[in-house]
């Protein structure tokens, strides 16, 4: 869950917005002033930081300043009185991701928010292939795994990835849909073109058609300039279409007829602009149980299905345990600075053992945790203490 931090001398407004976010399901801490906030900045990880600009003690001039060097990655936000629209816009310029007039304006806020997340999305996931790449000296997306469900599913996308076919990748959350649609991408004849992500869960509803599409200036409040939608922004490339269960019917609709005329046109615009897009999805849910329940489109579900992969739990390919903690391991230890950690044979078979309901991604937190729990060496105690519930 994304964590904001709303820095704010003023009460009301910071208990308004957190009460605002929590709804959108983001993660809100909140500070009084700018030493408060970088304080926290120092203590705890932030997606974003929204900050007026007029506060006590520090302003938020001052406090985005300080957030240069302390947390340059940071996206900060900022908030100001009609009086401040000069500081707000030389905020911007001093490296402010945006600013937002007060009242804030919930649409205007929201899209801002998503966009700072965009970004900073985009400097954690470049800063980890960063270090990927440096550490191990491979490039590209690496499927590990020698079990028999994963060995089918490679065979089937080296067979799928070189052609132009829709891809619907389905399975539990956790499972590695996301790394099918980028082992995909990366073998196709678009690998050098962009892959671009859109988690249909994440966005709000009636923000998904501008998120998609893009929007003119002044098509809704909020809308202060003209804005490409990812398909525009993924032409040449792929469109990752993440947990598209969740989207709404009037998305789909509107997602059909991107697919049949191969062109979008942008909210509040009658321009139709034509895009070559190849769209892969995904999703944790049974579409046909969906269809049934008049929750998605039957038409729109076989022009994404022309092509179906079930990516399969971590319960089935117990086998290929042993090769992800080893991965993951030493993915830790690079990260962390320090060397692997040594896992006892009956460590591991407590692993293999335990009920992996999050699937890969509880996998690879599982084993942070113990790296930096356990000593040099992981045993089956640590196991029952720090992994299997209720135990130890």
């Amino acid at each position: 869950m994304a964590k904001i931090l709303i820095v704010d001398d003023e009460v009301p407004i910071r208990r308004t917005l957190r009460d605002i976010l929590e709804f959108e399901q983001y993660e809100v801490d909140e500070a009084a002033d700018g030493l408060e906030c970088i304080a926290k900045v120092q203590k705890e990880k932030y997606d974003v930081v929204i900050m007026d600009i007029k506060m006590p003690k520090m302003d938020g001039i001052e406090a985005l300043e300080r957030l240069q060097i302390l947390a340059p990655e940071l996206p900060v936000v900022m908030v100001s009185g009609h009086g401040n629209i000069e500081t707000a816009v030389d905020a911007v310029k001093k490296g402010a991701f945006d600013y937002i007039s007060k009242p804030p304006d919930l649409n205007r806020m929201l899209i801002t928010i998503r966009n700072a997340m965009d970004k900073s999305e985009l400097v954690n996931t470049t800063q980890k292939l960063q270090k990927q790449v440096r550490g191990s000296g491979n490039k590209g997306v690496n499927m590990i795994g020698e079990s028999a469900p994963i060995v089918e599913i490679k065979r089937m996308l080296d067979k799928v990835a070189p052609t132009e076919s829709r891809v619907l990748i389905t399975g539990p959350n956790g499972s590695g849909k996301e790394l099918v649609a980028r082992w995909i991408h990366e073998k196709s004849h678009r690998a050098a073109g962009v892959i671009v992500e859109v988690n249909c869960a994440a966005i709000p509803s009636e923000l998904i058609e501008s998120e998609l599409f893009g929007h003119k200036k002044g098509s809704f409040t909020g809308a202060v300039a003209d804005k490409q939608g990812k398909f525009e922004q993924a032409d040449g490339g792929t469109l990752f279409l993440d947990e598209i269960g969740d989207m709404s019917l009037d998305a789909q609709a509107k997602v059909l007829r991107a697919l049949q005329e191969k062109k979008i046109t942008r909210v509040g615009d009658s321009k139709e602009i034509k895009v070559d897009v190849r769209v892969l999805a995904a999703t944790n849910k049974d579409l046909r149980e969906e269809i049934a329940a008049g929750r998605f489109r039957e038409d729109l579900y076989h022009r994404l299905a022309v092509i179906v992969v079930r990516v399969p739990s971590l319960n089935e390919r117990r086998e290929d345990i042993p090769l992800l903690l080893e991965h993951f391991n030493r993915r830790t230890a690079e990260e962390y600075g320090h060397a692997p950690k040594q896992i006892t044979p009956e460590a591991l078979q407590a692993l293999q053992d335990y009920n992996w309901t999050g699937n890969i991604r509880e996998l690879a937190n599982v084993v942070e945790r113990l790296f930096i729990l356990c000593e040099q060496k992981v045993t089956k105690e640590d196991v029952m203490l720090y992994v299997y519930p209720n135990k130890g």
